[in-house]
């Protein structure tokens, strides 16, 4: 990614991932309960044999339901090492925000996700005055779960990245697969949205695209979340907090705002 060493999740700690899989793996069964006592709002994901319609399948989440009832001292551990997956590399291509913003959102997405390509037209820009504001950074995770062409999806997101247009490839491709199954991604729709966006060289774009390495850095970056115990798309680590699916806009700016107050 444009030649920029990465922190990988696990390194200097084997455990980590596990610490993390645990602190999800809390969240889930604290979510779990919280359905049962009362009516939530509604979030999508989905993960490799889930249904193929946003409509179709439906997981629910708050801020409340969310928060860990654990063991303080758990919990701490837990937040401490979500919170370190945060890179704030400066010029990252698949960021946004401020290097310093106090609220890291990190975001597992697939491109042939249809819930991830509804949280990247119906909330995400509706996120962009937290960005602006200097309140949130977003940085992107690939999750590539649905096959070769996720992985071809995002080798050329990355590959435009290089060339400074990774939001605008990331825009204009969700805006062109329809939000329903998982749409196949191939070399001519790659071209041509890359062509769209303005790439400037398209032949380094190709090249990039195409290239082992790129590729590489995808099915890397995708067993590192799946070793984190993430494999549903989308999933947000919001600061220190895990929140599965496409949630509601509100239930992102509460977290935020919950996540902000805590740093003070």
């Amino acid at each position: 990614m444009s030649g920029k060493q990465q922190a990988e999740p696990g390194r200097g700690d084997p455990a980590r991932p596990w610490k993390i899989a645990t602190g999800i793996l809390t969240a889930a069964l604290v979510f779990c309960l919280g359905v049962l006592s009362q009516t939530l709002l509604s979030g999508r994901s989905q993960t490799d044999a889930s249904a193929t319609s946003p409509n179709a399948a439906t997981t629910t989440a708050t801020p409340e339901t969310t928060r860990q009832t654990v063991d303080p001292s758990r919990k701490a551990e837990q937040e401490t090492e979500i919170a370190k997956l945060a890179r704030r590399q400066e010029n990252d291509p698949m960021a946004k925000g401020r290097v310093d913003a106090p609220v890291v959102m990190i975001e597992y997405s697939d491109y042939r996700c249809p819930f991830c390509s509804v949280f990247a037209e119906e909330t995400l820009p509706k996120l962009q005055p937290l960005i602006d504001d200097g309140t949130l950074r977003i940085e992107f995770r690939d999750l590539a779960v649905f096959g070769d062409d996720s992985v071809a999806a995002a080798a050329a997101a990355r590959a435009a990245g290089k060339q400074g247009l990774f939001w605008e490839f990331q825009d204009a491709l969700y805006r062109k697969l329809p939000n329903q199954g998982h749409p196949d991604v191939k070399d001519d729709l790659v071209m041509e949205i890359a062509t769209q966006v303005g790439v400037p060289d398209m032949a380094a774009f190709e090249a990039d695209y195409r290239s082992e390495e790129t590729r590489a850095a995808v099915k890397t970056e995708t067993a590192e979340g799946r070793q984190m115990g993430v494999n549903g798309t989308p999933f947000f680590f919001v600061g220190t907090r895990p929140v599965s699916g496409a949630q509601p806009l509100e239930v992102f700016q509460q977290i935020i705002a919950q996540e902000k107050e805590k740093i003070g």
